[in-house]
């Protein structure tokens, strides 16, 4: 069973999410907090395995809550919760501590894949975030090489990967979530999976976000 803390300062919301999880039978909510001053009591008393963070409350936000979290508990895993796509937002949530960074325009399959995912000691950002952070890569690549950045030869991993594999990696590369990935390949979200754990696995890499940066070094796939 895996217990998990929600704190955000949006009841509504905060049910909303609780509503989600409580038809994954894995799951437990054990508390509920409406601001970052709640975590560290909260947390205490639970000892969740997953917390999920608004990033931003009125008196304590979720950066400024988790940093003092992970001060006095350095093995506490938390996500993230935003409206923001912003790298600068995710950078901030990274650099406290954050193992994930969820938009609150979420599924609930991508919810659920994100803490199942870091509770078991990976990290997950939202694809959308994933995408946007690929677009910083290339601009940085850019600047970089004074504006002379040209992507060469895409040359698919077909010595690691099946035809299947490269295609998916090169979704997972536009931001893509599961279910768009498998509308778009035809295929089931629960084939989908399958293909991405087999990739991280081949590729020897925790997390979907190592995958993509992996990628776009080996130029396995194209930056759009």
């Amino acid at each position: 069973m895996t217990t998990i803390l929600i704190v955000d300062d949006h009841q509504l919301f905060r049910e909303g999410v609780k509503r989600i999880l409580d038809f994954e039978e894995s799951f437990e909510v054990v508390a509920e907090g409406d601001d970052g001053t709640d975590v560290i009591d909260l947390y205490m008393e639970h000892r969740p395995d997953v917390v999920l963070m608004d990033i931003n409350m009125p008196r304590m936000n979720g950066v400024e809550a988790t940093e003092q979290l992970i001060a006095q508990f350095p093995d506490a895993k938390v996500i993230m919760l935003s409206i923001h796509d912003d790298e600068s937002y995710v950078t901030h949530a990274l650099k406290s501590g954050a193992l994930g960074y969820m938009l609150k325009e979420m599924d609930a399959s991508e919810i659920i894949q994100a803490i199942k995912v870091v509770s078991n000691g990976g990290s997950y950002l939202h694809p959308k975030i994933t995408h946007n952070l690929v677009q910083e890569f290339r601009r940085l690549s850019e600047r970089e090489h004074k504006g002379s950045f040209q992507q060469a030869e895409i040359r698919r991993p077909l010595h690691l990967l099946t035809k299947r594999e490269c295609e998916v990696l090169q979704l997972l590369t536009d931001g893509q979530s599961n279910r768009v990935i498998g509308e778009t390949l035809f295929i089931s979200e629960k084939t989908v999976k399958n293909h991405v754990s087999s990739i991280l696995q081949k590729m020897n890499v925790n997390d979907r976000t190592q995958a993509v940066v992996m990628a776009i070094k080996n130029g396995w796939v194209e930056v759009k």
